[in-house]
């Protein structure tokens, strides 16, 4: 497997980030519009629809905050070379291998848990955070690594690090 470019994953990352951004700060608009609106007003004191609408909202501007958070930090992130006795770190692409299966990391500091597609390279990412990010971390070509996914546990070996 070919790796791709970092630059182009952190483009395809930067932009599924701002998708969700996007559809986050609609939504979050969506329910605030919602929950000042006229017809949102109690009918009673039990009503609680409108501070329901209005907490919802405020989760969803907390997401947003969230979201762009994420991208300026990705935005900034050094992008380095990995060299052979180079143990993996944030910014790392990395290729595990098994009997019959291989696969991308990207280890980011978030993003963690998007799949994308990347000159035609299924590139997962992970961040420390996540268990297979923590035990990829560190670690040196030829390392195997432990994966268990829905009750199966799988062994990989770390085949390549850039």
């Amino acid at each position: 497997m070919t790796l791709p470019d970092k630059r182009k994953v952190i483009e395809a990352l930067l932009q599924h980030l701002s998708e969700l951004a996007v559809q986050a700060t609609n939504a979050a608009n969506a329910t605030r519009e919602g929950a000042t609106h006229p017809e949102a007003k109690p009918e009673n004191e039990k009503d609680t629809r409108a501070l329901e609408q209005s907490y919802l909202a405020r989760g969803q501007a907390l997401r947003v905050a969230e979201l762009t958070e994420q991208i300026q930090s990705l935005r900034f992130m050094p992008l380095r070379s990995f060299g052979p006795g180079d143990p993996v770190a944030i910014g790392a692409l990395v290729t595990l291998k098994a009997d019959d299966d291989v696969r991308c990391l990207f280890l980011a500091q978030s993003g963690g848990g998007i799949e994308l597609s990347v000159d035609g390279v299924e590139v997962f990412v992970v961040t420390p955070q996540s268990g297979l990010g923590a035990s990829v971390l560190g670690r040196d070509i030829g390392d195997e690594v432990e994966r268990v996914a829905r009750g199966v546990k799988r062994e990989y070996i770390i085949a390549a690090v850039s």
